[in-house]
């Protein structure tokens, strides 16, 4: 978490729903919220493409309907998928959005938090890449931490909102951001 000498890294256009200075690749894998739901939770992924290696564009590629099944045996598997995220934090904290934050982004698939259905539909999707059994790293929890910060300051809904894993909205289902991920390093009790 930044100390309150350090200047904000991100922030939070809320007419927009754009996090500046954030790269931005629009998605086409997403839709309006329901009439009424708003942003009021925080969702934490972790991604790899292929599974278990790190850089290039295989992600950017995925969540924009461009990934190659022939690029990898992997990607023969998952070309197809029409999923996204709003946000992106890669290995060396560089963030990419690719929703806007009003928008609903399609990450959460099948789910439930606190007894209400369709995460998708009132959360906030953060990809962060990595593995389940792979320490994240330094670069990724500074620019998650100041994320977290300027969503919570951007977004009132948002203010007190809980920030859990995918593995916490879809259990059985999925195990991300997994055991390697240290929540107290995001100021998250577990």
């Amino acid at each position: 978490m930044l100390s309150h000498s350090e200047s904000p890294i991100f922030s939070v256009d809320p007419d927009s729903g754009l996090v500046a200075p954030a790269t931005q690749c629009p998605s086409p894998n997403c839709d309006a919220r329901p009439v009424g739901a708003v942003p009021e939770l925080i969702v934490i992924h972790g991604i790899s493409l292929p599974p278990g290696e790190f850089g290039g564009d295989a992600i950017r590629r995925l969540f924009c309907n461009q990934l190659l099944p022939d690029g990898h045996p992997y990607f023969a598997e998952i070309h197809h998928l029409r999923v996204s995220a709003h946000l992106l934090i890669d290995r060396d904290g560089a963030l990419t959005q690719f929703v806007p934050l009003h928008a609903r982004a399609w990450h959460a698939g099948v789910s439930v938090w606190q007894g209400k259905e369709r995460c998708n539909d009132f959360s906030i999707g953060i990809e962060l890449e990595g593995t389940d059994d792979l320490a994240y790293s330094d670069a990724q929890y500074r620019s998650l931490g100041d994320l977290i910060a300027a969503l919570r300051a951007g977004i009132p809904t948002l203010a007190e909102a809980d920030v859990v894993g995918h593995c916490d909205i879809a259990p059985g289902r999925k195990t991300d951001p997994g055991e390697a991920f240290d929540w107290s390093r995001i100021g998250v009790a577990r």
